[in-house]
This record gives structure tokens, sequence and C-alpha cells, in this order.
């Protein structure tokens, strides 16, 4: 069963969440109350982690030092020890209101901090367009050496809202970030998202705000999942091919034809070249084995699927980009994976003159490169590079890396969270094509099966964690699977 009042939560940007603060002052909610409540969140989220101890709070001029001030108010009347050192005097009328109300004494900000405090960091928030001055850096870097326990509030100063990296002269490195409503692209992509280190999202009674770039969680995604009917058999859960290697490059495919059998497509058939059928079959049980030798032979052996998948170990071959041409004209929805990428990087245009909006590309950066030069260099950030590509090509892309990225042509874009290191071994990228090519076999929407893949595939490893393998993913799907049914 799914929380009938989940919702997808979105991810904004630094204007968007600032439309959203005025629409709720517009609204009759002074700026004031919200930055009273923002403090509250951030106290509550301290004395929920941390036992009292001294606190330090680095107040910067405008809001996000007010709600500093708000923060060094509450925890001095819980009984904690807390100091102010200040950036400046408040520049606003809600952070001057909110240091009248701390009234207690402040200095000027010193270049480090005494041993043992926790530092609340309220210089300055997502919405800094500039570097750091240089005695705020020095401080940043003299924390960071000290390995002092730091609490951002909003981002760690230093770290652009929108881009998700320092802007210059460095960014403060938090233990915690305590944000507002939503997420900001700099919780979600790198490096940002290992500076904040726990994030904490506060509800300050803002309300929805629309948008088209989310967090890939299965709120976004679960209440249109593929479970199959009490009726349902075999050949209504989806048929599915994989396009195997050479003889001595078949273990990809294998692995991508198991991830999609155990994510549910009720038949997945590995399409072999004659002279690996021997080896396929050798370690092929409920994966359907059939061979060809031309594409013209490939095309009608996928004519009935559902979904194809192609690149794993393909081989970057006149022969691989013939499959994929051949796969085209037939009604599957095409998984395009590694070698199949690589072999259009001389006329990726031919590539995307070939593609559907229901077909995915599952590039890394490095095969990002080949099929869209360029893009990536020249984007601010990860996720305009994935939603620029899905517009070229007119497909699904997602863009794999510790904060993978899935983008739609239509524009919607979701940033995956739970990426993990285990991921980081050969052959994991072939179980995700194949969970993806196995979740639109059954019938779930290309943008949405690549999410739910994405994140299903990243569950798995942390589940398994250290050690982990990529022959381990596919059995691992059903305990994952489980938990979301439940």
């Amino acid at each position: 069963m799914t929380d009938p009042d989940a919702r997808p939560r979105e991810i904004l940007t630094v204007a968007e969440m600032g439309a959203a603060d005025r629409a709720a002052i517009a609204a009759g909610t002074p700026g004031s109350e919200l930055m009273e409540r923002a403090g509250q969140v951030v106290a509550a989220a301290i004395v929920a982690r941390f036992s009292p101890r001294p606190v330090l709070v680095l107040a910067g001029p405008g809001n996000n030092g007010g709600d500093g001030y708000v923060v060094a108010r509450l925890l001095r009347d819980l009984g904690w020890p807390v100091r102010i050192e200040v950036l400046g005097e408040p520049r606003t009328a809600d952070a001057r209101a909110a240091a009248a109300a701390w009234g207690g004494p402040v200095d000027t900000l010193k270049t480090r901090a005494e041993d043992g405090a926790l530092v609340v960091d309220a210089l300055f928030g997502a919405g800094l367009d500039r570097p750091l001055a240089a005695e705020v850096a020095r401080l940043a870097r003299a924390l960071d050496r000290a390995r002092a326990l730091v609490v951002a509030i909003d981002v760690p100063s230093g770290l652009s809202g929108d881009l998700g990296r320092p802007l210059g002269g460095g960014a403060f490195r938090a233990d915690l970030t305590v944000t507002f409503h939503r997420r900001k692209p700099a919780h979600v992509l790198q490096p940002g998202r290992e500076l904040c280190g726990e994030v904490v999202v506060g509800d300050i009674g803002l309300s929805a705000t629309p948008a088209t770039l989310y967090e890939n969680a299965p709120d976004l995604w679960l209440a249109r999942y593929p479970w199959p009917k009490v009726t349902a058999h075999k050949h209504t859960r989806g048929r599915m091919i994989v396009v195997s290697g050479e003889a001595w490059s078949t273990g990809a495919a294998r692995l991508a034809a198991r991830a999609g059998l155990r994510v549910g497509a009720g038949l997945v058939t590995l399409l072999s070249p004659p002279e690996a059928l021997s080896v396929n079959a050798a370690h092929l049980e409920a994966v359907m084995l059939q061979p060809f030798e031309t594409d013209e032979e490939l095309e009608e052996a996928a004519a009935s699927a559902e979904s194809a998948v192609i690149g794993p170990a393909a081989g970057v071959t006149d022969a691989t980009l013939s499959n994929v041409l051949a796969l085209a004209r037939t009604g599957a929805a095409l998984v395009i994976d590694a070698d199949a990428l690589s072999v259009f990087r001389d006329d990726p245009a031919e590539l995307f003159s070939i593609l559907d909006r229901d077909d995915v590309l599952t590039p890394h950066p490095g095969e990002f490169e080949r099929v869209f030069p360029g893009v990536l260099a020249g984007s601010p950030e990860r996720i305009a590079a994935a939603r620029l590509a899905a517009a070229r090509a007119q497909a699904v892309v997602l863009l794999k890396g510790p904060d993978t990225v899935v983008a739609a042509p239509d524009g919607r874009a979701a940033v995956n969270l739970n990426g993990t290191p285990w991921l980081a071994t050969a052959g994991s990228g072939d179980v995700l094509a194949g969970l993806i090519g196995g979740l639109i076999a059954q019938g779930m929407d290309s943008f949405e099966a690549a999410c739910a893949g994405a994140w299903i595939h990243a569950a798995c490893a942390e589940a398994f964690g250290p050690g982990l393998i990529s022959e381990d993913l596919p059995g691992l799907v059903p305990m994952v699977l489980k938990t979301l049914r439940a």
C-alpha cells in the first residue's frame, strides 16, 4: 500500500523558492513569522540529534543571519550555552527584529571556533551569487581542518543554491543542513550534496509550488507501478528482448536480461549471435534464448516485444549500429546503453533521427559526451545538461552518476537521492538497463520507468553494501519490490 497523502516532492530553484516565500507573505503571513518558523525547524533538528553543548552561531547580514538569531534564542531558552559572531549588522527588517529578540551580546566574526562547539552556519543562504570573502573562506577551511560539527541553515555558506557547487573561494562543509519547504539543486547535485551532509527539509507553511524538477523517490512513480493483476499471466506481463554481444562478451547482456525478469517482465528473450549461443545457453534458465544472424532476423525476432535493450557489451561495430537501426523499425521501446550509444559518436544525428519519445538513453558521462558533445561542459549543471540532451534526442535521457539525473523531452526531470558508491562496479549499469527495460515491457511510462529503475537499482545496492558485485543485484530486486509493495 502507498501513503494516500504522499506526493512527489519538487526540487526548487532559488528563484522558485523566493516566489514561494513572497506568495506566503502576500497571502498574509509576515516574513518575521516565516523566519520564526525556520528557526524553530533548525533548533528542533539540532535538539533531536545532539546533546546540549556550547553553540556558536555565525550570523550574516541577511535573512539567513536572521534565522540564525532565532536559532540562538531558542537554544539559549532551552539552556544551551550560545554565542553569536556576526558578519556585519542585519540589513533586513526581519533580521533586525530577530536580532533584537535575541537581545544578547554579539561578537565580530573570527577565523576559528573554540574546540567542541557546535557551529551554526547562518552566514549566507542559497541565493549567494559571489565567492566568499577571504576572511569567511579562511574560517570555512579552519572549521573543515578542525572537523568541527557544523549545522548549515539552508545551504552551507559559499555553495550556489542552483549550481550545487561552490562559487569560488570554497564553501563550508556541514554535517547537517536544514532547509525549508523543498530541496534545491545544491542539496542533490555533487559536490553540494556531499558538502550538505544530512539534509532535513522543514515545513514552514508554504504552499505547493509548481515545478518540473523532482526528487526521484517512490512518491514520484509508485502509484503507477505495474503490479500484476490477479488475472495476470506471462504474456500480459510484457515481453522484453536483450541483444547479446559476441561469444567472448555475453555476460553484460545476461545481467540485463536477468534484471528485466526479476523486475517483473513476463517473457525475457536473449537474442544471440550463433557463435555465442552455447555460451549463453550454459548460463540461462528462465531467460529464453534465440539466435539471429542478420539485422533483418533481429528485427523479426523483436517484432512482438514491448521493450528492447541493446548496448551492454555489444561492441562498437557496424553490426551494432545496424542492430540499433533494426530495433528502431519495430514497435519496441528501446533502452540504448553503452556500446550502442558510442557507435553513434561520429553521427549522433543519425541516432536522434530514429528515436521515439518512449525510448531511453542511459549514458555515463563519457558516453554522454560522445552523443552530446560539449553539452555537459557547456551547461551550468547536470540537470540542465540532461534536459537539453532529452530535448535534442526527443527521448528520455538518464545521465548516470552519484547524482543520477533522468530527463524527459517535455522538460520533466528527477534527481536520484539514494545513490551509493557500492554501485561503482563493472556491470551495474547493465543491470540498470535491464530494470528499465523490464518496467517498460510491463507498460510503465518510460520516464517513470527510468526513475523507478534508478531508484530500485540503488536500493538493491544499499541493501547489500560492501562487497557488492553486479551479479548480486538482480537477486536483490524481489526484496526491494516487496518493501515497496508493503
